[in-house]
C-alpha cells in the first residue's frame, strides 16, 4: 500500500508540473543559434519547454515568473557558455535549479557549450573572470547588510558551479550541433517518458506569439475570465498555436475542451453544430448525459456547466458569432476560465460578446507571415529534416521560401513535397509553380 501511495504521489507531482523542461542560458552567447534551435527541437518533439525571451540587467533579482517556471518544470537544461557566469540572473537560476534537484526528482542536464567543464568547476578562464567582477562589485558595496547578502549569494554561486560541473553533462566540442541537439532531445524524451503518440506542431518563428499567449494565459486573476481571439488567413498557424497552449495548460483547469475545425465541419453537414455541442458538453460536464439533438437545449446545458467549473475552452476555426453562442452560450463563465477562439475574421468575437452576460476581457492576436529567416528554417525542416539547406540546394531553398511568401502551411506542403527529391525534380517544380503564378497574374490584368 505504501508503494502505491508513493507512485500516486509521484504521478500527482508530475501532473502538477507546468513544463517538461526549463532552459537556462546566456542570451548573448546562444539565443540566436544553439538555444533557439534546441528550443524548437524540444517543442517539436512534444516536450513543453520554457524559454524566457527577455534579458535582465545585471544586478536585478530573478523574476517571479522564472522562479515559478523552474519549480514548475520536470527538468532543466543548462547551457553553460562563455558569458554564462557574468549574469547574476543565470547564476541565480542555476542555484534554484540545483535546489530543485535536491528537493524533488528534477532532472538536470548541463551542456558545456564551447567551455571546458574544468573551467566551470574551478572557476577558471571566463568563469573566473566573471566571478572576480562579481566579487569586486560586492566589495564596493557601501551598505553592510546588502554586502553581507551579496557575499552569501556569491558563495552559493561558487558552490553551484562546482556542483553542476560534476554532473554528467554533454560537451558540444567536436560535435555537429544539429546532431548533438537531436541526441539531447532523444535522451530528454526518454528520461521524461514522453511518448510520440501525439506530436505538437512545429512552431518555428512563433516565439513572439508564444510570449503574448503565455502572458495572456498567466495574466488576470483567478476571479476574472479572459477570451483570446487568434485571427489571420488560413494556414497561418492559428490552430497550431492554440493546440500547443491547450496541451500545455489544460491540466491547470478543472475542465478543458478543444473543438476543432468548426467552419469546415459545419459546412459539410447542417447537423454538425449540435454534434460539436455534445462533444464539448461531454468534455466539460460531470455527468454522462444523453446526447441532445436540439441546439438550444444543448446550449442551455453548456451554459450551466461552464458556470460551475474553471474551464479552458478552445473553439478552432469559428466562422460566425452564432457558432460562438451555440458552443459557449450567453450566460458567462466560471471565474478564472480561459477561452481561445481561432478565426479568419477578428471581428466575430466582438459581435458574440455583445450578447454575453458580464462579457469577459477580450484580447486579439493577429498572426502575420513568417520572416525570411524563419521561412527558410521552416522550409528546410520539412525539406531536409534540419534547419539549413543541403549542400548544392542553397539557391533553390531561398527560391522556395520566397515563393511561399512567409506562409507556414505553404512552406510545409512544398518542403514535404520536395523531401528526398533530386535536383531535377526541384527545378521542374519551381518552373511549374512560377509558370502558374505568371499565368495567374497575367489573367488578372
Amino acid at each position: 500500500m505504501a508503494i502505491i501511495n508513493e507512485i500516486q504521489e509521484e504521478e500527482h507531482q508530475e501532473e502538477s508540473k507546468t513544463y517538461d523542461v526549463f532552459l537556462s542560458f546566456r542570451g548573448i552567447d546562444t539565443r540566436l543559434n544553439f538555444t533557439d534551435y534546441l528550443y524548437e527541437a524540444l517543442v517539436n518533439e512534444n516536450i513543453s519547454t520554457f524559454l524566457d525571451e527577455q534579458e535582465i540587467e545585471t544586478g536585478e533579482e530573478l523574476k517571479p515568473e522564472l522562479t515559478r517556471a523552474i519549480k514548475g518544470s520536470r527538468a532543466s537544461i543548462i547551457v553553460l557558455s562563455k558569458n554564462y557566469a557574468s549574469s547574476s540572473w543565470c547564476l541565480d537560476e542555476l542555484v534554484l535549479i540545483l535546489e530543485q534537484r535536491k528537493l524533488s526528482k528534477h532532472i538536470v542536464v548541463p551542456i558545456f557549450y564551447h567551455v571546458e567543464p574544468t573551467h566551470v568547476r574551478k572557476q577558471e578562464s571566463s568563469f573566473g573572470e566573471a566571478l572576480k567582477e562579481h566579487r569586486q562589485r560586492i566589495e564596493a558595496e557601501k551598505n553592510e547588510e546588502k554586502k553581507r547578502q551579496a557575499a552569501h549569494k556569491l558563495e552559493s554561486w561558487t558552490e553551484a558551479l562546482k556542483e553542476v560541473a560534476d554532473l554528467k553533462g554533454k560537451d558540444v566540442n567536436g560535435c555537429r550541433e544539429m546532431e548533438f541537439i537531436e541526441e539531447i532531445v532523444k535522451k530528454m524524451r526518454s528520461r521524461l517518458n514522453i511518448h510520440m503518440t501525439t506530436k505538437i506542431p512545429h512552431l518555428i518563428g512563433m516565439e513572439s506569439y508564444n510570449n503574448t499567449i503565455r502572458s495572456w494565459m498567466e495574466g488576470g486573476s483567478s476571479n476574472t475570465t479572459e477570451i483570446l481571439t487568434i485571427w489571420g488567413m488560413s494556414g497561418i498557424g492559428k490552430t497550431s498555436l492554440a493546440n500547443y497552449f491547450f496541451r500545455l495548460h489544460r491540466h491547470e483547469f478543472e475542465k478543458s475542451t478543444f473543438v476543432e475545425d468548426i467552419e469546415r465541419k459545419c459546412e459539410q453537414q447542417s447537423s454538425t453544430l449540435v454534434h460539436l455541442q455534445n462533444k464539448l458538453l461531454k468534455d466539460i460536464s460531470n455527468k454522462r448525459s444523453v446526447e441532445e439533438d436540439d441546439v438550444q437545449n444543448c446550449m442551455s446545458k453548456i451554459e450551466t456547466a461552464l458556470l460551475k467549473k474553471r474551464t479552458l475552452v478552445v473553439l478552432d476555426g469559428v466562422d460566425n458569432f452564432e457558432q460562438v453562442h451555440a458552443l459557449v452560450g450567453r450566460e458567462g463563465f466560471h471565474p478564472g476560465s480561459r477561452i481561445i477562439i481561432t478565426t479568419k475574421d477578428g471581428s466575430i468575437t466582438d459581435k458574440a460578446l455583445l450578447h454575453i452576460k458580464n462579457p469577459p476581457r477580450h484580447t486579439k492576436l493577429a498572426l502575420n507571415g513568417l520572416s525570411s529567416k524563419h521561412s527558410l528554417k521552416l522550409f528546410c525542416w520539412h525539406a531536409f529534416g534540419g534547419y539549413s539547406p543541403k549542400e548544392g540546394y542553397e539557391e533553390d531553398t531561398i527560391r522556395a521560401s520566397k515563393y511561399c511568401g512567409g506562409h507556414p502551411l505553404a512552406l510545409k506542403v512544398l518542403g514535404s513535397f520536395l523531401l528526398n527529391e533530386d535536383a531535377d525534380t526541384w527545378s521542374h517544380t519551381f518552373t511549374m509553380l512560377e509558370s502558374r503564378e505568371f499565368q495567374t497574374n497575367h489573367n488578372q490584368k
